[in-house]
This record gives structure tokens, C-alpha cells and sequence, in this order.
């Protein structure tokens, strides 16, 4: 079953020796998962601060739990489960405290998207148009709508590890996906009026 899941998760492999005290098994990971991550966090909690609070809180609990780590899935499907539950932890603590405004520290200001080839002004400007609608529509949507779609298209996950992380059936992720998907290809062609929406966002 190892040998099998191997083949298709080198990453999983590499927590397994980075649990027999294969410190570069770490180093290769986490410079492959920080941007993902990242941009996961910081669309989930639209604060750059709290989103590298949390990124380092799930690193360390990556680490807390390499010792015990088991393939069972993919590594991606590990480590975006321990930062869903960061994240709702957050929620839950930032309803019960003050709720701090929006507009204190935009997103937008702190994410950093592969800026386009085509370094012109005109292209750049449609670019950072695109990624603030992208935003804004991220925003409006149902917290679950947009769970589904940041693990998606962060995480790289598929609606079977998508219904794992999030503790639903599979169909339920599969149309919370959906919804997400059309919702925010509806919002972008509105917003910026773009042609090929999925030049925003991959999956769309």
C-alpha cells in the first residue's frame, strides 16, 4: 500500500522521511507548499497579519505531527485539512471576541499573484483590476462555496479530498464547487468584463 502510494504522492514519502529525521525532506516540502498555503490563508482570513499567524501555526503542527504521520492520503490533503481547521478555529474565536473591520488591512494589498509576462502598464493594471474582483468575489460568496473552491484551487485538491477535509459527502462538495465556480465566473465577466475569466483564476 506504501509502494502504491509512492507513486503517486512523492510528497507524502517525503514526510515519511522527514519523520526519520530527514530535515531537507522538510525543506523540499515546505518550499513547495509556503505560496499555496499562503494564499489559501490569507484569502480565508483577508488579514495579512492573522494569515501568517496562521500559516506558521500550521507549519507547527505539520512538524508536532511528523512522528505519527501515515500516507493515507495525499500529503497536499494532509496539510490543507490541519490549515481548514486553523481557519475555522480563527472564526470561531474572532465571532466570540470583536470583530475587526474589512477594511483595516485590505487583502488585495498583500497578495501576491504571478504578475503576467507582459510586464506593460496597460497589462498590468487589467491584471491587478482582475485579482481585485477575483477578491471581492471570493468575498461575497457562502463560507462553504468558498471553502470548496480555496481547496480547490490552492490546494490543488479534488472534490473526494475536498468532502474529506471539509467532513461532507462528496456530492455536497461537488456542488458547493460548482456553485463557487459559476458564482465567481458570473461576478468577474460582470466586474471586469473579461473575456477568459480563467486567465484569473485556473479553474474557472
Amino acid at each position: 500500500m506504501l509502494e502504491a502510494m509512492d507513486l503517486v504522492d512523492h510528497d507524502g514519502e517525503l514526510m515519511l522521511r522527514y519523520g526519520r529525521g530527514d530535515l531537507g525532506a522538510f525543506e523540499i516540502l515546505y518550499a513547495r507548499h509556503k505560496g499555496p498555503l499562503y494564499r489559501y490563508l490569507l484569502r480565508h482570513v483577508r488579514h495579512a497579519a492573522t494569515a501568517n499567524d496562521l500559516f506558521q501555526e500550521v507549519w507547527s503542527r505539520v512538524i508536532a505531527a511528523r512522528g505519527r504521520y501515515v500516507a493515507r492520503a495525499k500529503f497536499a490533503t494532509f496539510l490543507f485539512h490541519i490549515a481548514h481547521n486553523c481557519a475555522v478555529d480563527y472564526h470561531r474565536r474572532r465571532h466570540s471576541a470583536s470583530i475587526q473591520s474589512a477594511d483595516d488591512e485590505p487583502a488585495a494589498a498583500y497578495l501576491e499573484p504571478e504578475a503576467p509576462a507582459d510586464q506593460r502598464p496597460d497589462r498590468l493594471a487589467e491584471f491587478n483590476e482582475q485579482q481585485s474582483a477575483l477578491l471581492s468575489a471570493l468575498a461575497a460568496l457562502p463560507a462553504e462555496q468558498r471553502e470548496a473552491f480555496l481547496l480547490h484551487e490552492e490546494g490543488g485538491l479534488n472534490v473526494e479530498e475536498i468532502a474529506r477535509v471539509t467532513s461532507v459527502g462528496v456530492e455536497t462538495a461537488k456542488s458547493r464547487l460548482r456553485y463557487a465556480v459559476r458564482k465567481l465566473k458570473a461576478a468577474l465577466m460582470d466586474s471586469v468584463g473579461a473575456e477568459h475569466p480563467a486567465a484569473v483564476v485556473r479553474s474557472l
